[in-house]
């Protein structure tokens, strides 16, 4: 196990997530088996709809101190942008979660609701398939760490040109930044997690092909050379 994720586990904030989603679980149980479904007086009403919103609050605050220790852990590994893009993920799937699940614990049909975001999801998925691709990859990237910021790698990929050297800079969730002798390159997450990629050694690495065709001139040559110019 990697250090920056020991250090999140001992964490209070990553405590207080596990906490609060034990608590949403258990209630979320109550809610849906224990507590009666129908209930015609105040006091069986509000004895209804009191777990629903103690799973509301306890979704809500597991979303938000998990949304704060994967922006942490994904700022250590990728840089401000991943962290950002990890802490927005997760907190509207949190969100979603928690509306979703009050408003079936209140008895309130959410069937249509759920429908409709299933062929709306669907129809996005479609379109966005290669962002999405991007997306996963770039998950898959920072959870498996085969390079860090800072790193210089090789590159190894047919469908990117060949090989290619140079220095990660930043990680995002769709692009990675590779400084290279060239310049800046933003590589897809999709691309680079069916590449090659490997640790470069700055004095193993090929000259630049106008440096491999253009032979060495000896001295005396361009001593000939330089006496023939003169003469001119």
């Amino acid at each position: 196990m990697a250090e920056p994720t020991r250090v999140l586990i001992r964490r209070p904030r990553f405590r207080r997530a596990v906490a609060t989603g034990c608590g949403a679980a258990i209630a979320l149980l109550v809610g849906s088996s224990i507590v009666p479904r129908h209930a015609h007086t105040i006091g069986g009403r509000a004895l209804l709809d009191l777990p629903a919103l103690v799973f509301l609050v306890l979704v809500v605050a597991c979303t938000r101190s998990t949304a704060v220790e994967l922006d942490a852990l994904a700022r250590s590994r990728g840089g401000q942008t991943a962290g950002s893009a990890m802490r927005m993920l997760v907190t509207g799937f949190g969100y979603a979660i928690a509306v979703i699940g009050m408003l079936s614990m209140l008895s309130i049909p959410v069937g249509h609701l759920l429908l409709g975001g299933a062929i709306a999801g669907v129809v996005i998925g479609i379109a966005a398939q290669q962002s999405l691709g991007n997306v996963f990859a770039g998950l898959v990237l920072l959870m498996a760490r085969p390079f860090a910021v800072g790193n210089r790698i090789r590159v190894r990929s047919g469908a990117l040109g060949g090989e290619f050297y140079g220095t990660v800079t930043s990680m995002s969730l769709t692009y990675v930044s590779v400084l290279t002798d060239e310049g800046m390159l933003k590589v897809p997450n999709s691309s680079l997690l069916a590449a090659a990629v490997g640790p470069w050694d700055h004095s193993s690495q090929p000259r630049h092909e106008s440096e491999r065709r253009e032979p060495r001139v000896p001295a005396g040559a361009a001593r000939g050379s330089g006496g023939t110019t003169e003469r001119r």
